[in-house]
């Protein structure tokens, strides 16, 4: 059995430093600052204009500080399971955001996002906790409806590979990643916990779909191994 709503957030409310360094990201993702700047960029440049940002996952506001730099005047909805997470996103982006700043505590899945709400919306490291098809279906679709025409969706998550020795061979790489960044313990500690909460999907899966609820074009803005980052515009 997967680990619960409740599970997960209580393992989040006590990881909020992990995901407070704005240099890092996250350590366990690869590429994690990287993949921070290429959707900060890509989001900038698609709607200059935009007044209304929905970070979903927002964890310590990571990636809404990165817009901000490029976008200053944003109204922010952060939503997150966890609200020591949301009350160290607050705390970071509340000198920095003059325009209107909300902090939603809730499950994606359950939360109504309205429509025409926002002109971008960010999700990194959330999508791979959503488990059948129809969770994915329904929530990529709430966020398209979400989306003010031109609006873009950009996304940063773990991904899977359809093919079984490609996937082997990925998480082998992966897996040396971990054990060269805190050794061979630590990379069992973020693979026991992967497969305790997490389902991801592949990255073709999730173009796909975004396709299939509207979006009229996507973009893959880099993959390394198992982690991606991409988005498409309304």
């Amino acid at each position: 059995m997967k680990s619960t709503v409740a599970q997960i957030r209580e393992r989040f409310d006590h990881d909020v430093e992990r995901f407070s360094n704005l240099e890092t990201g996250q350590s366990a993702t690869m590429d994690a600052p990287l993949a921070l700047e290429l959707i900060a960029s890509a989001a900038a440049v698609v709607n200059p204009a935009a007044a209304d940002l929905l970070d979903i996952g927002s964890g310590a506001g990571n990636y809404s500080l990165k817009l901000l730099e490029r976008i200053p005047r944003l109204n922010i909805t952060l939503v997150d399971l966890s609200r020591p997470m949301l009350d160290r996103a607050v705390q970071r982006l509340a000198s920095s955001s003059p325009g209107r700043l909300q902090a939603v505590q809730a499950d994606i899945r359950e939360l109504e996002l309205g429509e025409r709400a926002y002109d971008i919306i960010v999700a990194a490291a959330v999508f791979h906790h959503l488990r059948e098809d129809g969770e994915w279906v329904s929530v990529f679709r709430k966020c398209y409806e979400a989306l003010r025409p031109g609006g873009s969706i950009w996304i940063s998550d773990l991904v899977v590979h359809g093919h079984a020795a490609v996937q082997r061979a990925m998480w082998k790489r992966y897996g040396a990643y971990l054990e060269q960044l805190g050794g061979a313990q630590y990379r069992e500690k973020v693979f026991a916990y992967i497969e305790q909460e997490d389902t991801p999907r592949p990255l073709s899966y999730q173009l796909d779909l975004l396709k299939a609820v509207g979006f009229r074009e996507a973009e893959v803005l880099h993959k390394n191994g198992c982690f991606a980052a991409f988005g498409a515009v309304k």
